[in-house]
């Protein structure tokens, strides 16, 4: 089964590739920087039904906070 790889867009065959979905470890790693960098943003639905970006407090939400 052939796809693309998510970040470059590359086609890649899937079976017995060590990266799937992705095409190389380099693609691999650069994904997770992005979830770790906080580049992704998962959506979160609320009691009223409202589909919501939840988002973390900023240096400057912290620092308010504080007094």
């Amino acid at each position: 089964m052939v796809r693309r790889c998510p970040i470059c867009k590359k086609e890649v065959v899937i079976e017995g590739n060590p990266f799937r979905p992705f095409c190389s470890d380099r693609c691999k790693l650069l994904d997770l920087d992005n979830w770790l960098s906080e580049r992704y943003r998962i959506r979160v639905v609320t009691e009223e039904g409202d589909a919501a970006v939840e988002t973390l407090p900023t240096d400057t939400d912290a620092k308010e906070n504080r007094g």
